[in-house]
């Protein structure tokens, strides 16, 4: 199958890129490289530095290449940013996924896999969070998620859509290989910040909160490994079917608190560093574990990689050599 990756030079477009490619997929790999890594993009996949918002040239794109099935992992994904300046969120993440599906109707392209988040439930009613537990997202990134997942639904109904929306919990950790991982600027994400902080890298680990109703007051997540997410993605190609649309939870089904992430981290390194406790950050819901349970019966997923401290492993060795070869540390 022939498919366009959009956001294919980030973390997690980069690891489904190289995903495809092992399945002998044919790729397209497009990105705007404001955020992504021209590096990170497997050199098998044909390379397209182009915006999703450019409509016309999104469209010939499809036709001229033939595509068969799109991948839409291109979005902002800062919660704390998404509080403070919401238009740059909803024009994004909304606005332009809305300009990927008009394009994709016009070049006939009619099997897409999202991108979406558990930021979509918002403080959740129940854990672990089934699929149809109702959405309630309480920061504009979740909103911007939910709303694309609207449009997608009703491109469904109205245009024979087939599409699979894929809910992420925490990704983390990097490839097996250590080829690519996880290179934001600023880096956002817990177990970066940590390793950052270990490395020597950042004067010390930030905790955002002491005082959420969890077992030791720190926000519980879910913590997936980055290839069993992209492996996951390959597996939902296989049940498109048209005017259908399915939605899978990817998750562990284990909850670990910041405090445990961080003595995991300590474990794993070897290393002692500074842990710097601040307040809360807005739209941070205080616990986030996903049900998996349909994941694992309709899409025949498992999971390669289900222990924190492998996940931590694989992004340590990333941290050490691949990232810093990226920035020219080594």
């Amino acid at each position: 199958m022939k498919i366009l990756v959009t956001g294919a030079a980030g973390y997690i477009g980069s690891h489904a890129v190289k995903r495809l490619l092992a399945m002998n997929h044919e790729v397209v790999a497009l990105d705007n490289l404001c955020h992504g890594h021209r590096q990170a993009v497997d050199a098998r996949a044909k390379f397209v530095e182009l915006d999703v918002a450019d409509r016309e040239s999104l469209t010939r794109l499809l036709r001229d290449e033939r595509i068969e099935a799109v991948m839409h992992f291109a979005a902002f994904i800062e919660v704390a940013e998404s509080v403070a300046n919401p238009g740059k969120y909803y024009f994004n993440n909304f606005a332009n996924g809305l300009t990927l599906l008009e394009a994709m109707k016009t070049a006939g392209v009619s099997q897409l896999v999202f991108s979406s988040t558990a930021a979509v439930y918002g403080n959740p009613e129940r854990t672990p969070i089934p699929e149809d537990h109702p959405r309630n997202p309480i920061n504009p990134y979740g909103r911007s998620k939910m709303m694309m997942e609207m449009a997608i639904e009703d491109f469904t109904k109205a245009h024979g859509l087939a599409a699979v929306v894929l809910r992420y919990f925490n990704v983390a950790g990097a490839s097996s290989d250590g080829s690519i991982g996880e290179a934001h600027e600023p880096e956002s994400h817990l177990i970066p910040r940590i390793l950052a902080a270990a490395q020597g890298d950042s004067p010390s680990a930030g905790i955002f909160g002491t005082d959420y109703p969890t077992r030791d007051g720190t926000c519980i997540r879910d913590y997936i490994h980055v290839e069993d997410l992209a492996s996951a993605h390959e597996r939902a190609l296989h049940l498109m079917k048209p005017g259908q649309l399915l939605v899978f939870n990817l998750g562990s089904e284990n909850g670990f608190t910041v405090k445990e992430v961080i003595e995991a981290c300590k474990s794993v390194t070897g290393k002692s560093f500074d842990v710097q406790v601040q307040g809360r950050r807005p739209g941070d819901p205080a616990i986030l574990v996903a049900s998996n349970a349909a994941a694992k019966s309709r899409l025949g997923w498992t999971l390669k990689y289900p222990e924190l401290k492998t996940i931590v492993q694989h992004a340590w060795a990333w941290q050490q050599n691949g990232l810093r070869r990226w920035l020219g540390k080594t």
